[in-house]
């Protein structure tokens, strides 16, 4: 167990490193997220070595992902998901189609076995929400029609992403499919989203007056990041990530917000917190094992991963405009945690090699650090359009002038 002196230096230096290459991006007018995970590349232990990110701050990453999610679930009323449900249901089942044919393809033609094709083209199905998430709200797009898609979709992601492992583990096990098994997956992970959006809100408005009656100090902030903990882990009970379950806490909790003052505490929060998350992501990205067929085959599992998601996710929404299409595509593109789970379990099963778990890792290393800049690129004119807003709103939070007598 690392000693509490040797923490602290640990999470001062890897937070002090990685808000200095955020606030640098931020000043080339690029995305800080992108920043903070090079931060991790170039300062982690693959590349100078100077920050070996210990077990204990790993785990911290994985608690941060959960108040970074619950904070977009804050700013998301479940309302908005249910009308742009359908849609993102088509959008995560048509990339999730076209992403698996695609690998599974391209891995057949080169002749790897059937399940490493499987494993690999399963890890690249899923979608990680928190780097989308991260810079829509630095621009504070997350309120615009695409990105209600994308993060709806992407919990439609997760959850179908989970039942193709389970799937896949059942034909690759010597007993089989169980198919009774991947029935009660599915019905526990379906049964707890509605729940989720349709039921828990309406629970809430009746338990919220007697929160006023309690004697702790921000009971309704308290409760909150209880929930949040709490759903994580159920999510987590039902075969989903922890970061679903933390964003349907934040979901309940969306129309209550500007009323208790929610976002200002877990804004603060995951601001703290968030730089351990996009540190050890880069960290985790080993630079070593890229060398001659694996690179080769990297960099095209890497390119297919970003042209399956931006033509297979902007393909349901394109009758909305080319536009949306592409905004749609793009954030959908980063994949994350889940993925790397998926062929953790593979390289655990034997059912695929060290070099196709290198591949999946470079993969997902570069999608997380293609998506910030191109998510900048196709909502430009979003971002343009909420400048005159931004500086409008902060000329008339400037003092007056008093008159001079």
């Amino acid at each position: 167990m690392i000693a509490p002196s040797l923490l602290l230096f640990d999470l001062f230096v890897i937070f002090v490193i990685t808000k200095c290459f955020g606030e640098i991006f931020e000043r080339l007018s690029l995305p800080a997220v992108l920043g903070e995970i090079l931060a991790g590349i170039v300062m982690g232990p693959y590349a100078l070595g100077l920050v070996h990110p210990s077990d204990t701050v790993i785990s911290l990453a994985q608690v941060s992902a959960v108040f970074l999610l619950f904070m977009v679930g804050l700013e998301t009323f479940p309302k908005q998901i249910i009308q742009v449900g359908g849609k993102a249901l088509q959008v995560a089942i048509s990339g999730m189609a076209v992403t698996f044919a695609l690998a599974f393809g391209y891995l057949i033609v080169r002749h790897q076995s059937a399940h490493e094709a499987m494993f690999v083209a399963t890890a690249m199905v899923a979608t990680s929400v928190g780097i989308t998430a991260r810079v829509l709200a630095d621009m504070g797009l997350l309120q615009t029609a695409s990105a209600k898609i994308i993060l709806a979709a992407a919990v439609f992601d997760d959850v179908l992403g989970m039942l193709l492992l389970a799937f896949v583990v059942g034909v690759l096990s010597p007993h089989g499919v169980h198919w009774l098994s991947i029935t009660i997956l599915a019905a526990e992970a379906i049964g707890f989203a509605l729940f989720m959006i349709y039921v828990a809100p309406h629970v809430m408005r009746r338990v919220s007056p007697g929160l006023e009656r309690l004697s702790t100090r921000n009971p309704q902030l308290v409760m909150a990041l209880g929930i949040c903990l709490g759903l994580s882990v159920a999510a987590e009970k039902v075969g989903l990530a922890a970061i679903i379950g933390a964003f349907f806490a934040g979901l309940i909790f969306a129309e209550y917000a500007d009323e208790w003052n929610l976002r200002p505490g877990v804004n603060a929060i995951s601001e703290f917190l968030a730089p351990y998350f996009f540190f050890t992501l880069g960290a985790q990205f080993n630079i070593h094992l890229f060398t001659g067929p694996v690179l080769e085959a990297s960099i095209v599992i890497s390119v297919l991963a970003v042209i399956s998601k931006v033509v297979g996710c902007g393909l349901p929404v394109l009758p909305q405009g080319r536009d949306t299409a592409l905004q749609v595509g793009v954030g959908m593109i980063p994949r994350g945690e889940v993925g790397l789970i998926i062929s953790l379990i593979g390289l655990q099963m034997k059912a695929i090699s060290d070099a196709t778990y290198a591949v999946v890792v470079f993969m997902t290393g570069v999608t997380i650090l293609i998506a910030p800049p191109l998510l900048r690129i196709v909502f430009h004119k979003e971002r343009n359009a909420m400048q005159p807003q931004q500086t409008e709103a902060t000329t008339e939070a400037e003092p007056t002038a008093l008159p001079q007598e």
